[in-house]
């Protein structure tokens, strides 16, 4: 009696733990389903606040207000396609660079498969409307007679001025691009990129540094409120006595040669294939003036690109400026 009790407790304790695993298992699956219904609908809560986020940008043409972070971007400057790219946004539309079939060497795997809509003075409108942006980035310099046309398309942000502005530009796309706190970041990286080159060039940062630019039927000496300009004075390296201005840029004549000298001069041809721009520079480093430069002289004369030091105009050739700098004035 006593042993068929037992097998029978026996029998009834197994039937309770098999029980008590089924339920276990089954409150398991309902707690994971209502995690993954819960994660799932943060999800979709945050792509639908995206959508919702409502936010005015005050720009060169006075305020636009955007519906839903931006996705997809058309961007009407070179310096503007840099900011974007920095980022980490695709546009999918851009003007094409002015050197370059269509992009600049240094961002053409990353614009792969990118619209092109004409260039900076004259974006195509019709192509731009075919893309169908909810964002359209611009510059009042450039494009400020089409602006209303634009705004009709997709709200349209415009920077005031190119040349030495790339920062101040920079900020401002980061803000209509909801990435405020990215574009933040991007310019603290910068700011430490500048530091490190300041450390890396030592006594160097004396050396007298002359910008010097060949253009089809033209010289020009550049002053401070350029690209390269700027990015000369936030390192701290000095510029010749008679490049010391505030201002864009000359157009000289053979005569002004000798205001292009200094401890080092770097130039740079605008060419767009059909060697107008590098005829002019042969011309002008042929000459007995130019012959005569203390720079010339010393082999302290580098060709650099047009491209990362004057057209493009945006953070990553200002990046790819500073390393460039340092390996060229070690070279001294």
């Amino acid at each position: 009696m006593l042993s068929g009790s037992l097998a029978r407790r026996r029998h009834l304790f197994g039937m309770l733990l098999a029980l008590f695993a089924t339920l276990m298992v089954v409150v398991t699956g309902c707690g994971q389903t209502t995690n993954q219904t819960a994660a799932q609908g943060t999800a979709n809560s945050s792509e639908g606040n995206a959508d919702q986020v409502v936010y005015t940008v005050q720009h060169a043409m006075g305020s636009t207000t955007i519906h839903g972070i931006p996705k997809r971007i058309v961007v009407l400057t070179n310096e503007g396609t840099e900011a974007v790219l920095a980022l980490g946004i695709k546009p999918v539309g851009a003007v094409k660079s002015w050197e370059g079939n269509p992009w600049y060497p240094h961002i053409a795997n990353e614009m792969q498969g990118v619209e092109v809509v004409g260039d900076e003075n004259q974006p195509n409108i019709e192509k731009i409307a075919a893309l169908k942006p909810d964002l359209i980035l611009g510059n009042k310099m450039r494009q400020e007679k089409v602006y209303s046309q634009l705004s009709k398309i997709a709200p349209t942000v415009f920077s005031e001025d190119l040349r030495g502005d790339w920062k101040q530009n920079f900020q401002l796309y980061a803000k209509a691009l909801h990435k405020e706190q990215e574009g933040a970041q991007k310019i603290a990286e910068f700011n430490q990129h500048v530091a490190q080159v300041r450390d890396k060039l030592g006594d160097k940062l004396s050396t007298q540094v002359s910008l010097v630019r060949f253009m089809p039927g033209t010289a020009r000496i550049y002053y401070d409120d350029t690209f390269a300009g700027t990015i000369l004075n936030e390192v701290g390296l000095k510029r010749p006595k008679a490049q010391q201005k505030h201002g864009f840029a000359d157009n000289v004549t053979k005569e002004r040669i000798p205001d292009m000298d200094g401890d080092v001069i770097f130039y740079y041809i605008y060419d767009t294939g059909d060697g107008k721009g590098k005829a002019v520079a042969d011309d002008w480093t042929q000459d007995p003036l130019w012959k005569q430069l203390s720079a010339v002289k010393k082999n302290h004369v580098f060709t650099v690109d047009d491209s990362v030091w004057n057209t493009s105009g945006g953070i990553l050739s200002a990046n790819l400026m500073l390393d460039q700098l340092v390996d060229y004035l070690n070279k001294l």
